[in-house]
């Protein structure tokens, strides 16, 4: 990795860096005689109350800043990108890779496939360590960065060059290793492809992650996404009912043995296998404290809490409600009958409809249309709600009845932006469907919200 010379895009009012005298446009040329890499470099070497902070200023002259404060006292410099340099690609070609999956002709970068484990740390990404050197690996232990998410699909050597396609495949354990040792703490993420990783590849991983306790601090096994746009890849089998049940059998004996032997489950399955299986989502408190919840495991599991003390917190409130005025449950409500739609992807339509048919029967002036898309888009097999398109909304929505307002899933959009994959956006939905569209959040109390159109 190079050293760089790194552009300041802001300074924080009342900041360390403001009274310093260094300003936007400014370039940093070392901080206390070493030069900067990448954005951990820059918060390692700040966390010294004393520092000499070399900056290039706009007319070209060089200042040497000397700054002292308070021990990991930020600067308060802004970047234009949070990493300082680019991200890591993946140097892989997984036979399961979903990006190799996407049509022609979508936003371009949905086709970047990011491998680096700064993005782990910041984001959660996984990363399958594949592009990094023990080198690398001791950076993140200097570093501390921890947790890292480490996609492993499976512990045996050759069986994982085969399915990330790349030579350097093999040493993740002792890389896992290498991180667990470090203080650095893992989570595992297996993709769970038919006849190839499951089955007894699926017990030997496990067994070689979990034993890795509590270094490894959880496992997630999830079914491999299968589009319709395969051609000219490995031929993988889709997960069905009888399959998927199989999986859960086989993970559920490990969670049984690791809950009696460490006191915690480790290994996690993604609620996609319950659906498919025909079987009821596990207890809440069955998934501890939620480690893999950004993988789809626990998601339905948490939404469900949340809507019940959602429900709980307003029944309170309508009961406080109803001693001061001697009203009816719904009275906070508005009289006029409120009708609204809500669109879901296949999964987790069921436990959609369920939640909608619960506030229908307890505030009788609200109707609700829940509506199950399927993803013509990327083909039947992709079934989640965040993989639906515009153009499948539009084109199973637009004869239907969607009353005053259509609720969508925020899993639907582009973080922090209101644009879809196919680059619909929400703007161009309501103009297509002719009414009004309402995000919900990921959160049960949020749905209950957006669904009443009452704020809790």
């Amino acid at each position: 990795m190079k050293e760089r010379i790194i552009p300041v895009k802001n300074i924080l009012p009342g900041s360390i860096a403001e009274e310093a005298g260094i300003e936007a446009g400014d370039m940093i040329l070392s901080i206390n005689g070493e030069k900067i890499r990448d954005i951990f470099d820059y918060q390692f070497l700040i966390t010294n109350e004393n520092l000499m902070v070399e900056i290039l200023k706009q007319d070209g002259e060089v200042w040497e800043i000397e700054i002292e404060k308070d021990e990991y006292e930020d600067l308060g410099i802004e970047f234009e990108n949070m990493m300082l340099d680019d991200a890591k690609s993946c140097n892989n070609k997984c036979i399961f890779c979903f990006i190799d999956q996407l049509p022609k002709g979508m936003r371009d970068t949905l086709y970047f496939k990011d491998d680096d484990s700064r993005l782990s740390f910041f984001m959660g990404n996984y990363v399958t360590l594949t592009n990094m050197s023990f080198d690398d690996i001791d950076r993140i232990i200097k570093y501390k960065m921890s947790p890292i998410n480490v996609s492993v699909h499976t512990t045996n050597p050759d069986l994982r060059v085969f399915m990330l396609k790349n030579k350097k495949a093999g040493d993740v354990v002792t890389k896992i290793k290498r991180l667990i040792d470090g203080g650095i703490e893992v989570n595992c993420q297996i993709v769970l492809c038919r006849d190839i990783n499951d089955e007894e590849e699926l017990d030997r991983t496990i067994n070689e992650l979990g034993y890795l306790y509590p270094g490894v601090k959880s496992i997630s096994v999830v079914p491999v996404g299968i589009t319709k746009y395969r051609d000219g890849l490995t031929s993988l089998e889709p997960y069905d009912s009888e399959s998927s049940l199989k999986v859960i059998n086989q993970v559920e004996a490990w969670q049984k043995k690791f809950k009696e032997q460490f006191g915690s489950r480790v290994v996690y399955i993604a609620d996609e296998f319950y659906i498919m299986a025909g079987k009821d989502i596990p207890d809440y408190e069955e998934y501890e404290d939620f480690p893999q919840i950004e993988n789809g495991v626990g998601l339905i599991a948490q939404l469900k809490k949340e809507f019940e003390e959602a429900l709980e917190q307003l029944d309170s409130e309508f009961e406080c409600e109803g001693k001061k005025h001697n009203t009816a449950k719904d009275s906070s409500l508005k009289k006029e009958m409120r009708n609204i739609s809500i669109a879901t992807g296949v999964s987790p339509y069921s436990y959609i409809k369920e939640m909608a048919g619960v506030l229908e029967n307890r505030f009788k002036n609200i109707n609700i249309n829940v509506y199950k898309i399927e993803n013509n888009f990327f083909g039947k097999n992709v079934t989640v709600t965040g993989l639906l398109t515009g153009q499948d909304l539009i084109e199973q929505l637009k004869n239907k009845e969607l009353g005053d307002e259509l609720l969508i899933s925020r899993s639907m959009l582009k973080a922090g932006e209101d644009i879809l994959l196919d680059d619909y956006s929400v703007t161009d939905l309501e103009q297509k469907l002719k009414v009004k569209i309402t995000v919900v959040d990921n959160d049960g109390k949020d749905f209950i919200v957006k669904v009443l159109g009452k704020v809790l």
